[in-house]
């Protein structure tokens, strides 16, 4: 673990990955009104509420019945950034963190999907640990001890670096900000009673479970 922490704004990514596009499928991407795939990064915000440490209990929304768990990783800015190349924008990353985006199951990635990414507890994190070769990380994600996902970052359409370099292209991201660096698309579902646990190595595992809505 390293001294620098998540106390910034935490930015979501959706559709940087090859399996996922594959997923939704061409004729979902060429339909009206958005006529293709998006061109630049997709972002989404995750309040300070959604996030929780590991070891916590997520309780969902009422109504809800099952969360997607999109296994993850953020990239923890050491300083204000703006304008990054790709060549040299982890420079400006203090450290990486294990993430778990949870989400309500929902039908369009356009729509903006408040209730379903931004209820309390949606994001739980590991700790900050040093910047490590993202290139080729692993993240497997395991429901009640079952794994249930296996991906890579070799997958993303935009690596860690080419992202931070976009996003600042357009936006300045400050000290302590986090960037995760996208999730699957219609990720596994874990419901109530569900024992969650991500993990990655050189990064460790981040474990937490759900519960019921609360009261």
């Amino acid at each position: 673990m390293i001294e620098q922490q998540v106390s910034g704004t935490v930015y979501g990514v959706v559709l940087n990955d090859r399996a996922s596009l594959a997923r939704i499928g061409s004729d979902a991407l060429e339909a009206a009104p958005y006529k293709g795939a998006p061109r630049a990064p997709a972002l989404y915000i995750k309040p300070a509420g959604t996030r929780v440490p590991g070891g916590s209990v997520v309780s969902l929304p009422a109504g809800a019945t099952a969360v997607e768990v999109g296994a993850t990783v953020g990239l923890v800015m050491g300083r204000a950034a703006a304008r990054l190349s790709a060549d040299t924008a982890l420079e400006a990353v203090a450290g990486v963190v294990l993430a778990a985006d949870l989400s309500l199951p929902h039908a369009s990635y356009y729509r903006p999907a408040i209730r379903e990414k931004c209820f309390d507890g949606a994001l739980p994190l590991g700790p900050v640990q040093p910047l490590t070769d993202l290139a080729s990380l692993s993240l497997t994600t395991r429901i009640d001890g079952e794994v249930v996902e296996t991906r890579s970052l070799a997958d993303l359409l935009r690596d860690p670096a080419r992202l931070l370099a976009d996003v600042t292209g357009f936006m300045t991201l400050a000290e302590g900000d986090v960037l995760l660096v996208g999730v699957s698309y219609l990720a596994p579902q874990a419901v109530a009673g569900s024992r969650v646990s991500v993990h990655a190595e050189a990064l460790g595992t981040l474990d937490f479970s759900i519960a019921g809505a609360q009261a």
